[in-house]
Order: C-alpha cells, then sequence, then structure tokens
C-alpha cells in the first residue's frame, strides 16, 4: 500500500502463483537433475557403463537449457512480478536477507559457468575432470536450494524472528529443515521423472531396462525422503496453522482437501515407479508422462498447501497478504489506511463511494477481484447494508485481538479462534468503513439507498 499497485484482472495471488509454480517445477529438476547425472555419471566411469554415460549426456542439454535459460529467465519474472504486485512485502524480504541473496547469486554464477563447462566439454577432458564439473553445478545448485528454502520457509514460520529480528532466526526458522529434506526429494525424484524419457531413447533393449530400473531407484528414494519430509513439515507447524487444514473440522476445507489430494497423488506415483521397477522391459512413453504428471500433482499440491497455510498474511504472524503490519493496526485505525495509501485518492471524485473502492484497493484487492478470481460481487451478492455492517465490525474488531495477547500461543497468533481466520483484519477509521460499505453495496444489487440502514 505504500507503493501504487499493479493489479492484474485474474487477481495477484493467481498471477504470482502461476510464475512461480513455473519456475520452481525447473528448478526442482535443475538441482535434483546435477544430483542425479553427477551419480548417473559417477557409476558410469566406475562400471565402465557407456549406455549410463550417454543418459548424462542426452540429459544435459535439456540441463543447460533448464537451468541457465529457462530458470534465470522466470526467476526474474518472479521478481518482476512480485516487485508490481507486493512491493512492501519484497522490500522486507530483501531488507532482511539481503546477503542471503547475494549468497545465493554467487552460487547461481558457479551453477551456469560449471553447467556450461560441462556440457560443453563432452569427450574433450578426461573423465574425473568431467566429473569434477557435474559435481561442482550439484553442489552449487544444492546450496541455492539451501538458501532459497531458509527464506521461503520463513515467510511461513518466522520463529524467534518476530522478537530478535536476527537473520540466523528467522532463516533457520521451525520448518526450514522439515522443508529442505522435503524439496531436497522433490528434485530427486522429479530429476529420475525428468530422465526416465531419456532412457526410453535408448536403443538396447537390456541397457534400455537397466537405465529404466535404475532411474525407478532413484525415483523410489526421493519419494521416500519427500514424503518423510512433509511428515516433519507438517509436524513442524504451529498449531494456528494446523487447524486451518488438520482435524476433524478444519477452518479451510478446501486446504484440507489439497492435502488429502497431494498424498494420493504420491502414492500414485509412487505405484507407477514400482511398476517401472519390478517391470523395466514394460515401461512405455504414456506410462512415464503418467508418472510425470502424479508427481508434478504432488509437488503442486504442496506448493498450494504452503501458501493457503499462510493466510492471511504474507508474513506470518508480521505482515498480512495486503502490507498492513500487525504493529501499525493501532496507529490505522486512527489515522485511516488511506494515509497509508494516499495515492489512491488522487484524481478521485470526494464521495463516499470512491473513497471505499480506494479503501477496497488497499485492503482487499490483493486477494479479491471485483468479477474474476474470489470476485467480490459473486461473494456478497444480495447481503444488505446491515450484513455488511456486521462483517465489517466483526473484522475490525478482530484486528484488536492481533495486537493483544489474548489470542497468542508461544509467539503465535492463534488465528484459529477468530471468525475469519484466512483473512486480514479490517484496518481504517470508522469513516473508511463506512464508505467501504457504500461502495460493497453497490456490488451487490441492493438499493444504494440501503446504505444508511442500521446506522
Amino acid at each position: 500500500m505504500d507503493y501504487p499497485l499493479w493489479i492484474p484482472g485474474i487477481g495477484a495471488g493467481v498471477l504470482i502463483g502461476l510464475v512461480a509454480i513455473t519456475h520452481v517445477l525447473v528448478s526442482h529438476f535443475a538441482v535434483g537433475g546435477g544430483i542425479v547425472m553427477a551419480v548417473a555419471e559417477t557409476l558410469a566411469v566406475k562400471r565402465q557403463d557407456q549406455a549410463l554415460r550417454n543418459l548424462a549426456k542426452r540429459t544435459s542439454l535439456i540441463l543447460i537449457l533448464v537451468s541457465t535459460v529457462f530458470g534465470a529467465i522466470s526467476g526474474v519474472g518472479i521478481w518482476v512480478t512480485i516487485g508490481l504486485l507486493h512491493p512492501v512485502a519484497t522490500s522486507a524480504l530483501i531488507h532482511s536477507y539481503v546477503w542471503g541473496w547475494a549468497t545465493e547469486w554467487v552460487f547461481f554464477i558457479l551453477e551456469v559457468a560449471t553447467a556450461l563447462a560441462y556440457y560443453a566439454t563432452w569427450d574433450k577432458v578426461r573423465p574425473r575432470t568431467h566429473l569434477l564439473l557435474i559435481w561442482l553445478y550439484a553442489f552449487a545448485a544444492f546450496m541455492s536450494l539451501v538458501i532459497i528454502q531458509g527464506i521461503i520457509s520463513f515467510m511461513l514460520t518466522p520463529g524467534n524472528w518476530l522478537q530478535t529480528k536476527a537473520f540466523a532466526d528467522g532463516f533457520f526458522n521451525p520448518t526450514y529443515v522439515p522443508g529442505l529434506v522435503l524439496r531436497t526429494g522433490i528434485c530427486v525424484f522429479l530429476a529420475g521423472a525428468y530422465m526416465a524419457f531419456a532412457a526410453l531413447r535408448e536403443q538396447d533393449l537390456a541397457a534400455r531396462a537397466r537405465l529404466v530400473r535404475f532411474l525407478a531407484g532413484i525415483q523410489v528414494v526421493g519419494i521416500l525422503i519427500a514424503y518423510g519430509g512433509y511428515r516433519w513439515w507438517e509436524a513442524a507447524l504451529p498449531e494456528s496453522i494446523r487447524a486451518l487444514f488438520l482435524g476433524a473440522s478444519p477452518k479451510l476445507p478446501a486446504l484440507a482437501s489439497t492435502r488429502h489430494f497431494l498424498l494420493w497423488m504420491l502414492l500414485a506415483y509412487l505405484v507407477f515407479v514400482l511398476f517401472a521397477l519390478l517391470a523395466p522391459k514394460a515401461q512405455r512413453w504414456p506410462i512415464t508422462a503418467v508418472a510425470l504428471v502424479l508427481a508434478f500433482a504432488f509437488f503442486g499440491g504442496y506448493e498450494r498447501l504452503r501458501e493457503g497455510a499462510r493466510k492471511a498474511f504474507i508474513i506470518r504472524d508480521y505482515m498480512f497478504a495486503n502490507g498492513v503490519l500487525i504493529s501499525e493496526i493501532g496507529k490505522l485505525n486512527q489515522e485511516g489506511i488511506l494515509s497509508k495509501a494516499k495515492w489512491l485518492m488522487v484524481g478521485q471524485p470526494d464521495n463516499p463511494v470512491a473513497k471505499g473502492r480506494a479503501v477496497f484497493r488497499a485492503q482487499c484487492a490483493m486477494c479479491h477481484t471485483e468479477n474474476g478470481y474470489l470476485g467480490i460481487r459473486k461473494l456478497i451478492s444480495g447481503a444488505d447494508a446491515e450484513t455488511l455492517d456486521m462483517i465489517l465490525t466483526t473484522m475490525r474488531d478482530e484486528g484488536e485481538k492481533y495486537t493483544s495477547n489474548q489470542y497468542r500461543q508461544n509467539g503465535h497468533v492463534a488465528t484459529e479462534k477468530l471468525d475469519y481466520p484466512f483473512m486480514p483484519p479490517f484496518v481504517g477509521t470508522e469513516e473508511e468503513k463506512e464508505a467501504l460499505k457504500a461502495y460493497l453495496v453497490t456490488l451487490t444489487g441492493t438499493k444504494v439507498a440501503e446504505v444508511s440502514h442500521g446506522n
């Protein structure tokens, strides 16, 4: 809100999700591909296995294109997207972890350099030199994951950082190691699933079966690591987050369904991989493609669950999804939300509906569009002014509960005790609340005159 925002018609969250999920899929392959290719070529040299060496060689071009080209472009795309859609959160992440980002960029440069050298030196340098290049690449790529995981997990479980604001407390947060184990498993099985297509190009049937079995074994290892990491990650979450998607009555049933979905997808993926392990000669392109889709489904389901579990925050217990800090709720209730987003009223008429539209853009538009994704018009259809007033009043009262110690457990806000645990509270003056109500009434289909009803 401190900066002018660009909110697309499909919604900010959807656009960020589309860019991010594309990037994380290829970036996790880039990490896992380095590890699996390093293992494959090491075994090939040790066993004098030309088919296994050819597998690594066939995959290396894809690794280069994914890591140094598409991965780099989509990574920049994430920065551009979040900078436009959520500049205040982007600023917070940069200022809190500037040295973390700088270190990750150093590893990325090493990753790009070694990937290019690895591909360019096939059959031109000694085997040991070539192995050194791929192991250096695998190390650099994995270290990028090690650093990025600390920042990603911080946004969901900031831990003691909330009190100390220390780099180490935020980076080594409660879900850092569990999430790193989970993502390592995902990297490994994604690489195995990708490389299975290259294995099917082997003309020698006996060698093809051997490669399929080898990659199936790699995928089984990755699946087991990922499953163990997921269970550990889930157990490390604060109870207030777990309550959103676990238990007999989860606060967000859609997230509970996402959890069931991702676990079933992982089980189905394991079944397909075990089939490849036990019957490698029967492996065909369609079966391999289905296995890859199931791997994507598990990973996508986890990312959806992780992002959804952060509601109503962008940084848990610190910054709401709309950029409002918990620490500034009291001030904004006195001075008004538009004192923080003055740009929204520039050139606008001075009337309640226009002011209400500005308040909506400041507080609600990060998640809700008017008619598209999570469209507010549909959500409040048929509601009258009295109902809207009751909802907004409740949401404003919940802001005071965030700032008090009434709903805090072990430093975390016990959002499961709130009426709207997955939405930021309404923050602003009474005049702004009335203005927002006036604007919302124009979207409900009820008469604008009803705005004054019950006041």
